[in-house]
């Protein structure tokens, strides 16, 4: 997803969803960045919802979807 939207507009920062984690990828230097930008919230998926989530509501091919 965050691939698909870098070479569709060029915003080259994606920040981790992850609870807790603050770094960020950049794509167009290819390199992990330890900060980047503020966002605007929500910074991360709720802490007690799995990854890939909602619990329940993820189609099975969830991974094979991404990669389109």
């Amino acid at each position: 997803h965050a691939t698909g939207h870098y070479t569709s507009t060029g915003h080259p920062l994606v920040q981790s969803f992850e609870p807790g984690e603050e770094w960020y990828w950049d794509y167009a230097a290819g390199e992990v960045r330890k900060s980047g930008p503020a966002l605007a919230p929500p910074v991360s998926r709720p802490a007690d919802q799995p990854a890939p989530g909602p619990a329940g509501r993820v189609p099975a091919d969830w991974a094979a979807v991404l990669r389109r």
